[in-house]
């Protein structure tokens, strides 16, 4: 099977080509968080998704070019930055930097390229003249720009290309209402916001006077900054798909029309949103989670990554702590399997045939992600692989096979951790020689030692297990 998506611009699962000629180049730009707050754990379901794509594209043998924005330039962070009496950079900057620290804790290759909107202001700017060079959009009375969709629309552009619209009940849930500027018509969309008092010292120098940008243009100018007119895709929350994704592709292409014929982005997909314990995610309901609250509640980043990979990304998902108890369960599975299976790696320089589980795998995956099959997958290569190291059948050979398929597959579902047994199948040095240590205790007897050993490994995030072939560790 081809690789496929599902594509929001057509409606239906394409095979996926990339828009370079070389077939191989792949730009991929993902709507990244703004900064006003700790980001909650719906938002990182976007953004496993969307790591989860760039690195199955990579596992394809593609080259990804992985582009993730900060907004840190908006309506929310402005408010914030006047109650707390400081400069935007100061406020962003620490949100920003928790994103991060949640964000590698998930186990996320960072993006090749993370653009600020508060560093963009010039492309943001120069994206405006073009609009309003090619009349698209206009200056109201009090400095503010807007884009028409009456006067795209007359010049040929589309605007309804990922969502069918009612234009008589245009943009419910826009971050402007229609009485707050004054703009010609009820759909238009503010590129430029005129500086008002409460906006306090975020404002820019531009044409139409002193400013910011809105939410929607800052997405456009960095996207096309940094991968191109027209590149292979953007990613997002459903969420987003109106206004601000369709607004992304009026302003893009009404600003230079589609580069050689090629539309703004050719691919759009976008995660659905996600339930926690059955309800829409609210503090009055106790059931908003940040990263950091399951963390304090004594789960790991590799369990919440793990439950969050287990739906389809269109899929609404229903996130519990329950099934974050049974994410645990199945993982020590996984890994009792595989650590009974390094056990057996002898390190053979013979390759085996490659396990069915990878062509199963691949297969399950480039149906537009489908994870649930790939799972089902792997759990049944897990049962079928602990009855034949039950019944003494595998051959260090078939063992090593089956370590470098799985090591394949982590490449993409990323769950591995500092406290991970590494891709040789080794412990890290510092945790050896505890464990080497303990060992050289209990045989002198000096018990005492040994136990202060079994508690810092403990500490560490490992259990010791006896075994036939001697004590191993096991994380917790």
């Amino acid at each position: 099977m081809a690789l496929q998506f599902f594509n929001t611009l057509s409606r239906s699962v394409q095979e996926f080509v990339p828009c370079q000629p070389d077939g191989k180049s792949v730009g991929l730009y993902c709507c990244g968080p703004t900064v006003h707050d700790f980001a909650h754990i719906g938002n990182f379901r976007t953004f496993v998704f969307a790591d989860l794509l760039r690195r199955y594209l990579q596992f394809k043998g593609f080259q990804v070019r992985h582009v993730m924005n900060i907004t840190d330039v908006e309506d929310k962070i402005i408010k914030r930055v006047r109650e707390n009496n400081t400069s935007l950079p100061e406020y962003t900057a620490k949100f920003e930097a928790a994103f991060f620290e949640d964000f590698l804790g998930l186990n996320c290759l960072r993006p090749d390229q993370t653009p600020r909107a508060s560093q963009h202001i010039p492309e943001i700017v120069a994206l405006i003249e073009k609009l309003v060079a090619r009349g698209v959009a206009y200056r109201a009375s009090d400095g503010s720009v807007y884009f028409s969709i009456q006067k795209y629309q007359a010049c040929g552009g589309r605007y309804g290309q990922l969502l069918h619209l009612n234009f008589e009940q245009m943009r419910p849930g826009a971050r402007v209402s229609n009485d707050e500027y004054p703009k010609d018509a009820l759909a238009d969309f503010a590129l430029w916001k005129a500086r008002v008092p409460d906006d306090g010292p975020v404002f820019w120098p531009s044409p139409w006077g002193e400013g910011r940008p809105g939410w929607h243009i800052e997405c456009s100018a960095m996207s096309m900054q940094a991968l191109g007119p027209s590149f292979d895709l953007h990613l997002g929350g459903e969420d987003l798909i109106f206004p601000h994704h369709e607004d992304e592709i009026a302003q893009s292409e009404g600003a230079g029309g589609r580069a050689g014929g090629r539309p703004f982005v050719k691919y759009w997909m976008h995660g659905a949103h996600l339930l926690v314990e059955g309800r829409k995610m609210s503090k009055s309901l106790g059931n908003y989670f940040t990263l950091r609250d399951l963390l304090c509640k004594g789960f790991t980043g590799r369990e919440i990554r793990f439950l969050l990979l287990q739906a389809h990304y269109r899929e609404s998902f229903n996130f519990t702590l329950e099934g974050l108890q049974g994410a645990r369960v199945a993982l020590d599975r996984l890994d009792e399997c595989l650590g009974k299976l390094r056990q057996i790696d002898g390190g053979s320089a013979v390759a085996p045939p490659v396990p069915p589980i990878l062509h199963e795998f691949e297969e399950a995956m480039d149906n537009d992600l489908n994870v649930a099959a790939a799972w089902g997958a792997i759990f049944d290569w897990v049962r079928k692989t602990n009855i034949e190291l039950a019944e003494y059948r595998l051959t260090p050979a078939r063992a090593a096979a089956l370590l470098a398929a799985w090591q394949k597959i982590n490449q993409v579902f990323g769950l591995q951790t500092t406290q991970e047994i590494d891709a040789a199948g080794k412990l890290d040095p510092a945790l050896q020689n505890l464990l080497e240590e303990r060992a050289a205790a209990r045989k002198a007897k000096d018990f005492k030692r040994s136990d202060a050993i079994r508690d810092e490994l403990k500490a560490k995030g490992w259990t010791i297990e006896d075994t036939p072939n001697g004590p191993r560790l096991k994380p917790l």
